[in-house]
């Protein structure tokens, strides 16, 4: 390994890698970036550019990335998402509800548990 770059990184990063100025969800920036510095392998870890599916727009680039698909990162970026799937599987887990408003999550919880 002959160097490690972070996207964009921070004080703690600096010490160990090379930061650079670009947006986690500048998709574009970041693949040019690796192609123009032969980079090896993209390791990801925010969530956001993750289920924006970054890993999807590397692979498309014919660049490696480790990390989800932007499917298969729903799981974690939607709680609603993933608690539907678990229900839908029969996957044992947490009762939850679901609310746009709230109002009705303040109903919801009060009739359950009056304060």
């Amino acid at each position: 390994m002959d160097r490690v770059f972070v996207a964009p990184g921070n004080a703690g990063t600096a010490e160990d890698a090379e930061n650079v100025d670009i947006s986690p969800g500048d998709f574009g920036k970041l693949i040019e970036f690796a192609k123009q510095n032969t980079i090896d392998l993209t390791v990801v870890g925010p969530e956001v550019p993750l289920a924006d599916g970054i890993t999807d727009a590397f692979q498309q680039s014919s660049l490696r990335v480790f990390g989800p698909s932007r499917a298969a990162a729903q799981l974690e970026a939607s709680k609603v998402f993933c608690k539907n799937l678990l229900r839908h599987a029969d996957v044992p887990t947490a009762d939850f509800q679901v609310f746009h408003d709230a109002e009705s999550a303040r109903r919801f919880v009060l009739d359950r548990y009056p304060l």
